[in-house]
């Protein structure tokens, strides 16, 4: 009698155990389906896109709002073409504010100024690496020399324009002319295969 109590005991601890199971493997299921449900309805909160490399390269500089404006200075021929006169300009403040410089440089001066450029017409600007030592590494296309004309006054100004230009900002202390991603020896023939400095002594004043 009391072997047949126990089993009978034991089958409905079973039975709920079962239906325990039944129940939770249920309510998992309906869960699963229910978020299934809500993804194909786009109900879903959308998972974020992973961080981008390139994104986090073009991130602003810390301490650089948009609208931000700095001033520089651009180095351009008198209108002899005999000595290098400062333009002060206003341009945008940027992280690559050497590059942006340069590509101001390569503009040329204001038309009301009287200057007169000292980067030929169709030379841009391939890359600037400034490196923590001070050394400028600017690498233009290879116009700079096949388009400047002049002799060797012209060859001068133009190297010494870039010099002077970049040597304003305090991590520069050094410049480095590369074409086309190559180290050259002269500019015409003006040697170039040792990093330059800046030099005072070209620059004068125009009024």
């Amino acid at each position: 009698m009391r072997s047949r109590k126990n089993r009978t005991g034991r089958l409905a601890l079973a039975l709920v155990l079962v239906g325990l199971l039944l129940f939770t493997s249920g309510c998992g299921a309906a869960k699963a389906l229910s978020q299934l449900k809500d993804r194909f309805a786009g109900t879903e909160p959308p998972v974020p896109d992973a961080p981008k490399t390139g994104d986090l390269a073009q991130a602003p500089e810390q301490g650089i709002e948009p609208g931000q404006t700095i001033k520089v200075m651009l180095y351009f021929a008198d209108p002899r073409g005999e000595t290098l006169v400062a333009e002060e300009r206003i341009i945008p403040k940027v992280v690559g504010i050497g590059r942006e410089t340069i590509e101001e440089l390569i503009n040329g001066p204001n038309p009301l100024s009287g200057l007169q450029p000292t980067i030929p017409e169709g030379t841009f600007l391939n890359d600037i690496n400034i490196r923590p030592d001070g050394l400028a590494i600017v690498d233009f296309s290879r116009e700079l020399v096949t388009n400047l004309v002049g002799g060797s006054a012209a060859e001068e100004l133009a190297v010494y324009s870039i010099v002077n230009t970049l040597t304003q900002f305090p991590s520069v202390q050094k410049v480095q002319l590369r074409i086309d991603g190559q180290n050259v020896k002269t500019i015409g023939s003006l040697d170039v295969s040792a990093a330059m400095t800046r030099d005072e002594s070209i620059i004068s004043s125009f009024k």
